[in-house]
C-alpha cells in the first residue's frame, strides 16, 4: 500500500512516496531548488501567495512522478508551515496573500487581547498568549483590510488550503486550531471567549477533527493536474513541527524532536498541561492528542532565523554550496576567535517575548576575521540560540537528554550538530526521515493501513552525536559572552 506525503514549507515543497508493505521510501522530490521567496511589503511583514504553493506542489509531484509511478497511491498526508493565515471566499479562492509564521505585524493585537482577558484566564485555557499567532493575524486583517475581512467565508492554515484545493472541502484539525490559539484546552472546543474578544464570528473556523482520519477525497478535476488517481482520500494533516515529531516516532511523554530548516525548533512531548507564563516557548496539541481521553501536548521552542540565516550568509558571501561553508568553518577553532552572531533577523521572536531585535555580527575584527570566521560564527550563534531556548524549556519541565532529528538541513553540518550536542549536554540521534516521509506515514495511520506502533519499523539511526567534553568549557564561555550581548540588545528594544 502506497501513500503520498507532502511537506509544505516556506522554502520549498517536499514530497515522498512510501510503500507500507516494505516500509521503504520509493522516491522523493522537492521544488524549487532555491528557496521560495517571502514577500515583505513593509518591515516586519512576511507573506506568500497560496496559489504559488499549489504551483510548487504540482512541480514537485511532476518530479516525483518522473522517478516512480504514482498510480498506486491510496492516501495523502499533509504537513505544513505552522501559524499562517489563509483567507478564502465561499468559492475557496484566496482573498489575499497568506500572512505566514514569521510575520510580526499582529504582535500588538495578540498582546492587547492577552492583557484585556488577563493571564489567569488565558494561560490555563489557551496555554499561550495569542501573541503573534493566527488569531491575532486575523484581527489585523479585520482592522486594516475591512473589505477583505467582509468577504471571508473561512480562515485556513496553509495545509488546510492545500487540502481544500484537493478535495473541495473545508476542514481543519484540533492541532491546527491549537496552533492558531483558537482551542480551549479546558472546554475541549473552539475558544469562544477569545472569538468574542476579537469579535470573530465562529463560522469563520472550519470544522475541526483529529489529525488522523478522512479529510475528503481527491477531486477528479484536480487529479489529472497532480498526476494522482481520483478519489483517493486525504487522511492526515499536521503542522510541520508536530509532523516532524511524528516522522521521528516522537509521540510519548519525555520524547524530544528537533529541526533546523528555515527556522529551528525543539519540540518535546508531555502529558502534563503546562505552559510558560511568558509564552516564550509554546504548548500545542500534538497529533495524538485526544481531548478528554489522552493528553499529548507538544512544548515548542521556535527560533525564526536558522536556515534562513545560513542561506543569507551563503548568498552574501557567494559560497557555491553549504558543504563549502561547512568545510571552511571547520578550519576555525570553537569560539570563532571572538566573533559572535545573533541570529534574530527573521521577525519577532517568541522566545524573546515577541521582540524583533534584528540579526548582527558582534566583535568583528577586520584584520583577524574572514569569511570562514563568519561561517563559524553563524553556526555557533544559531547553536547558542538553541541553548538559550532549551534552557527556557527546562523551566516548564522539558529536559532533553536525547534529541531525535532528521538527517537534513543544518543537521547535515558536522560542526552544527556537534556544537548543539555539546552546548545542550544532550545526545542527538539523526534518522533517515523527513517531514514528507512523516506525512506519508501519517496518511497510512489515518487510512488505517498501519498501526502507529508498526508504522516506524524502518526508522533507523544514521548517526549518534554525543557532547564533546574537550570543547565544553570553550563553548560555555563563548555562550555566556553571547548571552550577555543578547541581554544588552534586549535592553535597548
Amino acid at each position: 500500500m502506497q501513500t503520498l506525503g507532502i511537506d509544505l514549507g516556506s522554502s520549498s515543497v517536499k514530497v515522498a512516496l512510501v510503500d507500507h508493505a516494505t516500509g521503504q521510501t520509493l522516491a522523493d522530490a522537492q521544488f524549487p531548488d532555491q528557496e521560495m521567496s517571502i514577500d515583505a511589503p513593509q518591515p516586519g511583514w512576511a507573506e506568500q501567495q497560496p496559489d504559488r504553493w499549489w504551483d510548487v506542489l504540482t512541480q514537485a509531484l511532476r518530479r516525483l512522478a518522473a522517478k516512480h509511478s504514482l498510480r498506486d497511491v491510496r492516501a495523502i498526508g499533509i504537513g505544513y508551515q505552522m501559524h499562517g493565515l489563509v483567507c478564502v471566499d465561499a468559492d475557496g479562492n484566496a482573498l489575499r496573500p497568506s500572512i505566514i509564521w514569521c510575520d510580526s505585524r499582529a504582535v500588538p493585537y495578540g498582546e492587547g487581547a492577552f492583557q484585556n482577558l488577563g493571564p489567569d484566564r488565558v494561560l490555563p485555557r489557551l496555554l499561550n498568549s495569542p501573541g503573534n499567532f493566527t488569531a491575532a493575524k486575523l484581527a489585523w486583517v479585520r482592522d486594516h483590510e475591512p473589505d477583505v475581512y467582509a468577504r471571508i467565508d473561512k480562515i485556513m492554515l496553509p495545509g488546510d488550503y492545500l487540502a481544500l484545493r484537493m478535495t473541495g472541502e473545508t476542514h481543519t484539525s484540533i492541532t491546527g486550531l491549537s496552533e492558531g490559539i483558537f482551542w480551549d484546552f479546558q472546554d475541549h472546543r473552539a475558544a469562544d471567549f477569545l472569538l468574542d474578544e476579537f469579535g470573530f464570528d465562529p463560522s469563520l473556523l472550519p470544522a475541526a477533527h483529529g489529525s488522523f482520519g478522512a479529510y475528503g477525497q481527491l477531486r477528479a478535476a484536480v487529479a489529472g493536474e497532480l498526476g494522482l488517481p481520483a478519489g483517493i482520500p486525504v487522511t492526515y494533516r499536521a503542522g510541520d513541527q508536530p509532523n516532524n515529531a511524528l516522522s521521528l516516532n516522537v509521540l510519548e511523554p519525555g520524547q524530544v524532536a528537533a529541526t533546523a530548516g528555515t527556522s529551528g525548533v525543539v519540540y518535546g512531548v508531555t502529558d502534563q498541561v503546562k505552559y510558560d507564563p511568558k509564552s516564550r516557548v509554546n504548548t500545542f496539541a500534538h497529533v495524538n492528542h485526544r481531548p478528554g481521553e489522552q493528553t499529548r501536548l507538544g512544548v515548542l521552542l521556535c527560533i525564526n532565523g536558522v536556515g534562513i540565516a545560513n542561506a543569507w550568509t551563503r548568498r552574501l558571501t557567494g559560497a557555491t554550496d553549504y558543504a563549502t561553508m561547512n568545510a571552511a568553518a571547520a578550519k576555525i577553532q570553537p569560539g570563532a576567535e571572538g566573533l559572535r552572531f545573533l541570529p534574530f533577523g527573521n521577525g519577532a521572536e517568541r522566545m524573546l517575548e515577541n521582540k524583533h531585535i534584528g540579526a548582527s555580527l558582534e566583535g568583528l575584527d577586520l584584520v583577524r576575521h574572514g569569511q570562514a570566521h563568519v561561517y563559524r560564527a553563524v553556526v555557533e550563534g544559531i547553536a547558542f540560540a538553541f541553548r538559550y531556548g532549551v534552557d527556557l524549556m527546562r523551566e516548564v519541565g522539558v529536559r532533553p537528554e536525547l534529541i531525535r532529528a532528521g538527517y537534513a538541513n543544518m543537521f547535515l553540518s558536522p560542526d552544527f550538530r556537534q556544537t548543539v550536542a555539546t552546548l545542550l549536554g544532550s545526545r542527538i540521534e539523526l534518522y533517515n526521515t523527513n517531514g514528507a516521509v512523516g506525512a506519508a506515514v501519517g496518511a497510512a495511520i489515518g487510512a488505517e493501513f498501519k498501526q502507529a506502533d508498526e508504522a516506524f519499523a524502518n526508522l533507523r539511526v544514521l548517526e549518534t552525536v554525543t557532547p564533546d567534553t574537550g570543547t565544553q568549557e570553550v563553548y560555555e564561555t563563548a555562550y555566556q559572552e553571547w548571552k550577555s550581548l543578547l541581554g544588552k540588545r534586549l535592553e535597548g528594544v
